[in-house]
């Protein structure tokens, strides 16, 4: 429930329960938190809570405060026994430390009052203990690590499209320039023979009337209209660039394919 409270589902990989090989045997931590960069952090969180459940229980004080006393002493003798484990050597990359998870408050603060030295004693093991909400804190700063890495990743392929889309924009660019220089060297081959048909071949098909050899009835020979449209010219700035950067490739290329001149 810490880690779903955390969000670290959506952002982090556990490994419930998984299981390696150390000095002392099979060590089986609860939890591997995954970390940007590869890195990882060990949570254990089978800390003895009978003695806290006793005092809990207890019909007088003096009950009471002998299980809060062997309470605190299960804590330091378990936060002892992680530390003789050493996660951070059998879970490799992973900071030198491990975090025993107490789950609740109440258990933290029973051990504490009892054994003011514990942190330092904790400390010294390389083993931080860690609430509910030192726990969510914790993995919530590891979240934003995670949603940083994201951002920064998608940063770089965000800019590699770009570029990609830039390069793509170019050559379509060159493509277009390519299919409006066709176009008008066909609509200039168009009016050329439209013009050649108006003054030679029609003028020699009309002497057919004058000679009787046809009729008016059999339909007047018309010219096609000669077309005054012209393709539109490429002028924005960043398409004229590429379409002088590729005429300048083009050109270089064509002097490297001209053969070279004989002695």
């Amino acid at each position: 429930r810490v880690v779903e409270s955390a969000g670290m589902h959506e952002h982090c990989v556990f490994l419930d329960q998984p299981t390696a090989d150390g000095e002392d045997g099979r060590q089986r931590p609860d939890v591997i938190v995954k970390l940007p960069g590869g890195r990882q952090i060990v949570i254990d969180a089978k800390v003895p809570i009978a003695a806290y459940l006793d005092a809990h229980e207890a019909v007088d004080d003096a009950t009471r405060d002998k299980h809060l006393e062997r309470h605190a002493e299960l804590v330091r003798t378990h936060a002892t026994a992680l530390g003789r484990k050493a996660y951070w050597d059998t879970f490799s990359p992973s900071p030198d430390f491990v975090i025993m998870f107490l789950p609740g408050e109440m258990l933290y603060t029973a051990a504490l009052q009892t054994d003011p030295q514990l942190i330092e004693a904790v400390t010294n093991e390389k083993v931080v203990l860690a609430t509910p909400s030192s726990l969510i804190a914790l993995l919530r700063m590891i979240a934003l690590g995670w949603r940083e890495q994201a951002l920064a990743v998608n940063a770089q392929e965000v800019a590699q499209l770009g570029r990609q889309l830039y390069e793509r924009v170019g050559s379509l660019a060159t493509h277009w320039s390519d299919v409006g220089d066709k176009l008008e060297k066909a609509v200039g081959s168009y009016n050329r023979s439209v013009g050649a048909l108006e003054t030679r071949v029609l003028v020699t098909a009309r002497k057919f009337v004058d000679l009787k050899a046809a009729t008016a009835d059999d339909g007047e020979l018309a010219a096609p209209q000669p077309v005054e449209a012209l393709p539109r010219p490429l002028l924005a700035r960043e398409l004229t660039v590429v379409l002088e950067s590729s005429n300048g490739r083009s050109a270089r290329s064509s002097r490297d394919l001209a053969p070279a001149s004989l002695s």
